[in-house]
């Protein structure tokens, strides 16, 4: 994976500690009025917070599982 497309121009030279560390609007597609809606939701203020964000584990495991179902 190429972080470059995955963060904003502002961290594409940061370490991935830092990137976990940051604001989620560092991540490419995620706004500041987004990044507000998700403290407001979920208390969710960095990227680190954002996937350790019970219901975004969930849904990976959820997809993770359909995936394989019937195979």
């Amino acid at each position: 994976m190429n972080i470059k497309n995955a963060v904003d121009k502002a961290y594409e030279s940061k370490s991935l500690t830092e990137i976990a560390n940051a604001p989620v609007d560092a991540l490419q597609g995620v706004s500041a009025e987004d990044a507000v809606l998700l403290k407001k939701a979920f208390n969710v203020k960095t990227v680190k917070d954002l996937a350790k964000l019970k219901y975004v584990k969930w849904a990976q495991a959820i997809v993770t599982l359909a995936e394989l179902e019937g195979k």
